[in-house]
C-alpha cells in the first residue's frame, strides 16, 4: 500500500558512489571516500563498480556521487553504458516528477563529460595536449551567481586532469532545461582552440565539473612523490610541469581551498535539504 511517513532523523541517508575507474590506481575513490566519511553520522554509502563488475544502483538512493575515469566518454561496454545513461535519466526525471524528497547528483571528470554528452549540452573532443596538474577555472555570470562557488574566488584553482573535454556549448538547449554554464577554462595559448567547459548546474539537484574538486593537496603530494610516479609525468609532461604542480600544491589558497569547500558544502546542503524535505513515498 503506498502512504506517506516521516523519516527518522536519526535514519542515515544512502549515497551510491559510482566508480568509473575500471581498476586503474587513482586517488579520485579514496579522496571522495574521505570526504564523505566526515557525514559519517548522516550518510551511509556504497560503492558500486560501474565499468570492472558492470554494476549500476537503482533510484533507491538519496544522494549519489558520479567519479572521474580514464578513456573515451563515448565509448563504453553496453552493458554498463547503457544502464549507466538509464540512471542520469531516471534521476533527471524522477526529479521532475515533482516528489518532496528529491535526489542530488554531482559529476566528477569523466562522468561530467558523459553527463552532458546525455543531456545534449557540448560537443566532446579529444584534447590538443592532456590537461595536467593545476590551474585556474573562470566563473561565467551563472557561475558569479552559483552558491557552491561563492566563497571561492574569481578565478580559482582546481586539480585537472583530462585527455576529453566539453567544449562549444548548446546555450538553447540548457536553457530550455534550466541548466546553467558555471565555469570554464582558462584562455588555451592558441585562439585556435577552445575553452573547456568546466562546471554546470544540470539542475537545483544535480551539478558537475570537469575538473577532480575531491582532489587532496597532501595525498597528491605524496601520490606523486613516488619514483615511478615521478618518472611517468616528467616523460610525459616534462619537468617544468611536474615541479610547477608541486609548487602548487602547497599553496594553500589554490586547490586546498576547493578542495574544503565543493563536494563538502555540495553534502552538506544536499543533506539539510533532504532532510528538510523528508516526506517520502513507501
Amino acid at each position: 500500500m503506498t502512504g506517506i511517513k516521516q523519516l527518522n532523523m536519526e535514519d542515515k541517508l544512502r549515497l551510491a558512489i559510482l566508480d568509473m575507474y575500471e581498476g586503474t590506481r587513482n586517488l579520485g575513490m579514496e579522496n571522495i571516500q574521505d570526504i564523505v566519511r566526515n557525514f559519517s553520522g548522516e550518510i551511509a554509502y556504497e560503492i558500486f563498480d560501474v565499468r570492472s563488475h558492470i554494476q549500476v544502483p537503482d533510484l533507491s538512493f538519496d544522494l549519489y556521487i558520479f567519479s572521474g575515469g580514464p578513456g573515451n566518454p563515448l565509448v563504453g561496454d553496453e552493458s554498463w553504458l547503457q544502464p549507466f545513461h538509464d540512471l542520469i535519466e531516471d534521476i533527471w526525471q524522477y526529479n521532475l516528477r515533482g516528489e518532496a524528497s528529491k535526489k542530488y547528483c554531482f559529476f566528477i571528470c569523466h562522468s561530467f563529460q558523459m553527463a552532458c554528452h546525455h543531456f545534449g549540452f557540448g560537443k566532446i573532443v579529444r584534447r590538443h595536449e592532456k590537461s595536467f596538474g593545476t590551474f585556474p577555472v573562470f566563473k561565467t555570470k551563472a557561475g558569479k551567481e552559483e552558491w557552491l562557488f561563492r566563497e571561492l574566488g574569481d578565478p580559482f584553482w582546481v586539480a585537472d586532469f583530462r585527455e576529453f573535454q566539453v567544449i562549444d556549448p548548446n546555450p538553447s538547449r540548457m536553457a530550455g532545461m534550466g541548466a546553467k554554464l558555471l565555469l570554464i577554462e582558462r584562455e588555451r595559448d592558441r585562439p585556435e582552440l577552445k575553452r573547456a567547459m568546466m562546471a554546470v548546474r544540470f539542475s537545483d539537484e544535480m551539478i558537475g565539473t570537469q575538473f577532480h574538486p575531491e582532489a587532496d593537496p597532501v595525498g597528491m603530494r605524496s601520490y606523486f612523490s613516488e619514483p615511478e610516479r615521478i618518472e611517468a609525468v616528467l616523460d610525459e609532461y616534462g619537468e617544468e610541469r611536474y615541479l610547477s604542480m608541486v609548487e602548487d600544491l602547497k599553496d594553500p589558497a589554490k586547490i586546498k581551498r576547493t578542495h574544503a569547500m565543493i563536494l563538502p558544502l555540495f553534502l552538506h546542503k544536499s543533506i539539510r535539504l533532504l532532510r528538510e524535505n523528508s516526506l517520502v513515498l513507501v
